[in-house]
């Protein structure tokens, strides 16, 4: 458990859990730091995946199924105990979405509430670019200047040869993953029925959030928060975040 989640702030006593799904190429440290901006009714806990942090030794994931597989295994016991709700950010947008997904069809279980960020809807076909992008072939240069363009990685960390290759490593293989991941909505089928929120950063690339109205029968909103693609790390916007994901969760009736 502990090789997967960080979870700073324990509550043992918490109505909720909420389980963070950090970016390509990103570990723990911010989303798992939220935990001591909510209310001890909820816990927070962030995602490791393979390859980063305590995780440093271990092969990275091969493709979205692998991912998914070890996230529901490791984390069934506990979503089962209560009530759970995801967040993702970008990348961690997917995956968020893809373990959601897993649990609902082989476990009929279902996040209280998604929040998705920086991401589009996974059937839409402005994620299909994505997919395209050439990871095989992309020269190191080529990765680094696309983390630059997204921004959200302090310029004195790639200043440092060892931490940025093994950023550009961890974010191509990230990206390999996403690239494992396909999903075509059946028709008439809606996946959930949790509500969904889509938030993005207003000078971010527009992403297609009207897409994920097909993905709930329950309630969706938006919002877009001043800045870039990595916007949720202004303390101002994550103040505006964990505020509003605790009133969800908290309406929720629990």
């Amino acid at each position: 458990m502990e090789k997967l989640v960080a979870c700073l702030y324990q509550r043992p006593n918490a109505l909720c859990r909420l389980i963070c799904f950090p970016w390509a190429g990103g570990g723990t440290s911010q989303l798992a730091q939220w935990g001591k901006l909510f209310s001890s009714s909820i816990e927070v806990s962030s995602v490791r995946l393979p390859g980063r942090e305590s995780r440093l030794k271990e092969p990275f994931a091969k493709d979205m199924t692998t991912v998914v597989n070890e996230i529901t295994s490791v984390l069934l016991k506990e979503l089962q105990e209560k009530p759970f709700a995801f967040f993702g950010h970008s990348f961690g947008s997917y995956i968020s979405f893809a373990v959601a997904l897993h649990l609902k069809e082989k476990y009929g279980l279902e996040p209280i509430h998604l929040f998705v960020s920086g991401a589009h809807a996974p059937h839409s076909e402005a994620f299909l670019p994505i997919k395209s992008i050439p990871i095989y072939d992309a020269e190191d240069e080529d990765i680094l200047t696309y983390i630059q363009i997204l921004g959200g990685t302090p310029s004195e960390l790639l200043q440092n040869e060892d931490i940025k290759k093994r950023l550009i490593l961890t974010f191509r293989e990230d990206l390999r993953v996403l690239q494992t991941f396909s999903f075509e909505k059946a028709e008439r089928n809606i996946p959930f029925s949790c509500d969904i929120t889509c938030f993005d950063g207003s000078e971010d690339k527009p992403h297609d959030l009207e897409a994920w109205h097909d993905l709930t029968s329950g309630d969706i909103s938006f919002y877009k928060l001043p800045g870039g693609h990595f916007y949720l790390l202004e303390p101002s916007n994550e103040i505006f975040l964990t505020k509003h994901i605790t009133r969800c969760i908290e309406n929720a009736g629990l």
